[in-house]
């Protein structure tokens, strides 16, 4: 049982039930594509992460319900120069974690530059410098494995949008230290005619069976398919082991099994929620005739459907009640691992006091050819935690007084975007609410001044609905808000759910900048509705 005191605890999403049981999703948050494996009694996850920077998140937990995220295994995204600038929906997919003789692997494929490895010997970081291990275009979603008799192999799938194909699956050899493909590769299966888009191969053995999990059908529309064959370069056979059926969890696939101590099995997977991302579910697994059943199989078919709560996982010792943090002090001298930029960072974009208890943001130009803060390197994001919650923000500007038109605020991101603000005129701050639809096609903000400021100091805040509709408001005490008339209902990114930060732009070059305060940022609970 969790212990309900702990102070790691997000105050808008909590899994476990402190009954025994624990409540899907177990994440509500955007960890995409997630993996997962066991060393000893700890469990380790990594999500996709795309062009967001710190990337490849390290979550860790005890019994698969309470998760911590302990790090990042990319502080920055190769190619450096070309992350440096917002890459919205590309970089790293579908990464696969394992350890092997000692080391955590992660493998990731860059669906532009090819399949990378990082490794370490210490989850929590440093991580080593990443590995191109095969170059080319539409290599993504690679998972190694390492055989008894210490030959290694690595299958991936294809995104047709870069190599012409997809809804296959390749088998390579690799070399032992996981650094090199050794041959052109082998496909292995083909899902052209029953499992369409067969991608996001996870591989693993089992009583002399070579097992390959893989989503099939389509991110939100999909199913979970397993292949098996007692040669690693087949013939397989193929079996639908989960799908949504009369849940309302759609596309329950692209995850990945771990086994306990205890030898019970369990699968991770997402589910997509549009604005909210692909939030991460947890399934009881069970094995029939040397096939996985995931979820809740009622009928006997051998097709589990999800569970929406369960009985947690058997551990040997009390858990502490663990989630994801969310709200942010400020009160340390680094960033908190919870906030990830737009691109590969810059030392200037930012100064965690924790001494003075503020994360300071400076302003800095927007790139030349940017239409909107979509183009915005230095926006400072987070996921969204739940379905619905309130973030509070108290900032206090203090824009270069030889420059105009920088601004700092409050910002819900994705395609559609909107943010509520305080910019610099020649007549003193004005607070400015703006929004943007479809950025990713160049369209620019529509900016309504909402009033001209006595003050430099605000609290802002946005509300979140269960439906992703967002209001925005301000406050000059922390206590009495004044609500904007507009709502604004928040969109997915490019692959990705929205987010909720802060920035601090400006439009001109000179010699210094100005720069906002951030006290705290602080996430609270609402009636979703």
């Amino acid at each position: 049982m969790a212990q309900h005191d702990s102070p790691t605890t997000s105050k808008v999403w909590v899994a476990d039930q402190g009954d025994g049981t624990y409540k899907n999703p177990i994440l509500h948050a955007d960890y995409s594509d997630p993996d997962i494996c066991r060393v000893g009694e700890d469990y380790y996850m990594t999500a996709s992460s795309f062009n967001a920077v710190p990337g490849l998140p390290i979550l860790h937990s005890k019994d698969l319900v309470n998760w911590e995220l302990i790090g990042h295994a990319l502080k920055r995204q190769p190619p450096f120069e070309h992350f440096s600038v917002p890459q919205h929906g590309n970089g790293v997919w579908a990464p696969a974690i394992r350890h092997h003789n000692g080391q955590f692997y992660i493998y990731y494929g860059d669906p532009d530059f090819g399949i990378y490895m990082v490794k370490s010997d210490n989850p929590a970081g440093p991580w080593e410098t990443p590995i191109l291990v095969q170059e080319g275009k539409g290599l993504i979603d690679p998972c190694p494995f390492w055989d008894e008799d210490g030959n290694a192999y690595l299958v991936h799938a294809f995104a047709g949008s870069r190599a012409g194909i997809k809804s296959i699956l390749v088998i390579n050899q690799m070399n032992k230290e996981g650094t090199q493909l050794l041959d052109e590769g082998t496909i292995v299966f083909d899902g052209h005619e029953e499992h369409p888009t067969v991608e996001g191969p996870k591989f693993y053995k089992r009583n002399g069976y070579y097992y390959i999990f893989a989503p099939a059908g389509g991110v939100s529309t999909g199913w979970q398919l397993v292949l098996r064959s007692k040669n690693i370069y087949g013939p397989y056979e193929e079996r639908i082991v989960m799908a949504q059926e009369d849940t309302p969890i759609n596309g329950p696939h692209q995850g990945g099994w771990v086994e306990t101590v205890s030898g019970e099995s369990w699968f991770v997977h997402f589910q997509d929620l549009e604005a909210y991302g692909r939030i991460v579910h947890l399934q009881p697994m069970k094995w029939k005739s040397d096939w996985p059943v995931i979820g809740e199989d009622k009928d006997g078919n051998g097709t589990g459907k999800p569970v929406l709560s369960y009985r947690k996982p058997t551990v040997k010792s009390e858990i502490q009640l663990k989630t994801p943090l969310d709200s942010d002090e400020f009160d340390k001298n680094k960033l908190g691992l919870q906030w990830q930029w737009q691109a590969n960072p810059k030392a200037t974009w930012a100064l965690a006091n924790g001494a003075k208890g503020y994360l300071r943001l400076y302003t800095d130009m927007l790139p030349d050819t940017a239409t909107s803060l979509w183009n915005a390197p230095n926006l400072l994001l987070q996921k969204f935690p739940a379905s619905a919650f309130k973030a509070t923000t108290k900032v206090t500007f203090f824009p270069n007084n030889k420059m105009q038109h920088e601004r700092t605020g409050l910002i819900v991101m994705g395609e559609d975007y909107a943010h509520l603000s305080m910019i610099s005129k020649a007549d003193g701050i004005y607070l400015i609410y703006a929004t943007a639809s479809d950025v990713r096609h160049g369209n620019k903000e529509k900016v309504t001044v909402i009033r001209k400021l006595k003050e430099n100091q605000l609290h802002l805040r946005v509300t979140v609905s269960g439906k992703g509709k967002c209001r925005f408001s301000f406050s000059t005490d922390g206590q009495a808000f004044t609500e904007i008339d507009e709502a604004f209902t928040a969109k997915p990114g490019r692959w990705i759910g929205a987010k909720v930060g802060i920035f601090a732009q400006r439009e001109a070059q000179i010699n210094d900048s100005g720069y906002a305060n951030y006290d705290w940022f602080r996430f609270e609970p609402v009636d979703d509705i």
